[in-house]
C-alpha cells in the first residue's frame, strides 16, 4: 500500500493499481467535505508531531499522542482517516512520515508567498515575523497608499510597493495568499483590490465583517473580540469572589 498526492490530497492506493480519488459521501470525504474545524486540528497535530521529531521520537500511538497533547485519541484517528490509512498495527504511527503526510495535505510541502495589505505596525511586524518562514510561508511584499513608505523596506528586508501595483506584483511574483492589516473603514475597499488581483486567500486582521466572492476563502482575526473574551473570564471570575 502506498500514498500518493493528487491535487491537493494525499490518497491511498494499492501498488498494482492506479490511485483513486478521495470519494464522495460514501467513502473518504472529499475536499469540500472536509471541515475547517477539521483543517484546524490537522495543524495542531502537525505542531504536536513537529515537537515529537524534535525530542527524538520514532512512533507514537493515537492514545499516546492525546494524552501527550490533551487531545481526544478517537478524534485523531477520525481526522486522519479522511485522508488515508496511517497507522501501523502494532506500532501506531511514524512521526516522521505522518509529519509529511499532514505538511502534503495541508499544502505545505510547497513555498506559498504572502503580501501584506498595510505597511502600519501591525503589518510591518507580520512582515517580519520569523515563524512564517519556517512553516513555508514567505513574505514576499507589503503594500501601502502612503507615497513616503513606498520603495522602502520593513526591516527584515520585505519591499513597500504602492497598493495600484498590487496586481502586477502579485502575477509576478507569485502571490497566492494576502492579509489586510489596515484601519477598518479601508479594509473592504482593499479586499476589493486584492480579489480584483487574483488572489483566492485571504487572512483579514481587520474588525468587522468583509464580504468576498464565493470563490474567495476569507479568514478573519478579530482580537478586540478575543480581548473581550478574556473581560468576561477576568469579569465572571471577580463576580464570583466578590
Amino acid at each position: 500500500m502506498v500514498f500518493v498526492t493528487i491535487g491537493r490530497w494525499l490518497v491511498k492506493t494499492s501498488n498494482k493499481g492506479s490511485p483513486k480519488p478521495p470519494a464522495g459521501p460514501a467513502g473518504k470525504q472529499s475536499a469540500d467535505q472536509v471541515s475547517e474545524l477539521t483543517t484546524n486540528r490537522l495543524s495542531v497535530y502537525l505542531r504536536c508531531l513537529s515537537e515529537l521529531e524534535d525530542a527524538g521520537v520514532r512512533t507514537i500511538s493515537s492514545q499516546s499522542l492525546a494524552e501527550q497533547f490533551h487531545l481526544n485519541a478517537a478524534q485523531i484517528r477520525k481526522d486522519l482517516a479522511y485522508f488515508g490509512e496511517f497507522g501501523v498495527r502494532g506500532v501506531g504511527y511514524y512521526v516522521r512520515d505522518l509529519k509529511r503526510h499532514l505538511r502534503q495535505i495541508l499544502g505545505l510541502d510547497r513555498k506559498l508567498r504572502v503580501a501584506i495589505m498595510g505597511a502600519g505596525n501591525l503589518g510591518l511586524a507580520l512582515a517580519d515575523y520569523p515563524g512564517f518562514r519556517l512553516e513555508g510561508f514567505e513574505i514576499t511584499a507589503l503594500f501601502d497608499t502612503l507615497k513616503e513608505k513606498v520603495g522602502q523596506e520593513s526591516r527584515g528586508g520585505v519591499p513597500i510597493y504602492d497598493i495600484h501595483d498590487l496586481k502586477k506584483v502579485t502575477k509576478r511574483e507569485g502571490i497566492r495568499i494576502a492579509v489586510i492589516a489596515v484601519p477598518a473603514p479601508s479594509a473592504q475597499h482593499v479586499l476589493g483590490q486584492v480579489v480584483a488581483a487574483g488572489i483566492k486567500a485571504v487572512l483579514n486582521f481587520s474588525p468587522g465583517a468583509l464580504q468576498v466572492p464565493p470563490d474567495v476563502k476569507l479568514k478573519s482575526v478579530d482580537l478586540t473580540v478575543s480581548l473581550e473574551s478574556l473581560s468576561f473570564f477576568l469579569a465572571q471570575g471577580e463576580g464570583d469572589g466578590e
